[in-house]
């Protein structure tokens, strides 16, 4: 590996440099957009049931803020528990752009990168390009060691830069799409609280019924 990053020259250090990012990107992404830590299944049940059994108090609020971005949601919309309707779905639409936001963090960077590494790896193959030209003598002759290392820098630099881009772009797009839907049934789940509290929806939470 060590001697493809030397025949590749100095332009392949910054998309080496990207490719880390990206990597640690990717994996941090993963680890927090799981269902279970954004959408926890068993936490709107547990709400209604602890807001029916002793309404809404500062520990139950403090406990939902920190227990996953939906729970912040649930927590900016019981705040607002005794106001209307409207203004408890206002509460929780501005909790939810907040969230939203958050769950997009380092996307952009990502996104950056998927689009810079091709760029990066042009910039190489230019650099193994102008080697390539240096390497001709103005009396005809050349060097058959410049030559080669030009056309390795301009080969491995492009090559380099496609290798980033490529995994960078599929996972920007996967963690868009998974952002989208999260946000949406954090939505879908919000609005079933507020019809739950205000009394406009009865649910049963068992196993064998339909919410």
């Amino acid at each position: 590996m060590f001697a493809l990053i030397q025949a590749a020259g100095w332009p392949v250090w910054p998309i080496i440099l990207a490719s880390i990012v990206a990597v640690g990107i990717i994996g941090e992404r993963m680890w927090a957009l799981r269902l279970s830590v954004v959408t926890p299944r068993d936490l709107l049940p547990k709400v209604v049931h602890e807001y029916r059994k002793s309404g809404v108090s500062t520990d139950m609020l403090a406990r939902l803020q920190k227990h996953s971005p939906l729970g912040q949601i649930f927590a900016a919309g019981l705040r607002n528990v005794r106001s209307t309707r409207d203004i408890m779905k206002e509460s929780i639409e501005e909790a939810g752009r907040a969230v939203a936001h958050d769950l997009e963090r380092y996307l952009t960077t990502l996104g950056t990168i998927a689009s810079l590494s091709p760029l990066m790896g042009l910039f190489g193959t230019l650099v193994g390009m102008i080697e390539i030209f240096g390497s001709n003598s103005p009396t005809g002759g050349g060097n058959p060691a410049q030559l080669a290392h030009g056309i390795s820098v301009a080969l491995y630099n492009a090559a380099f830069g496609i290798l980033v881009a490529i995994p960078s772009i599929m996972f920007y797009r996967y963690f868009r799409a998974k952002v989208d839907a999260l946000v949406v049934e954090m939505e879908l789940q919000a609005l079933k609280l507020v019809d739950i509290v205000h009394g406009e929806r009865q649910v049963d939470f068992r196993p064998d019924k339909e919410n």
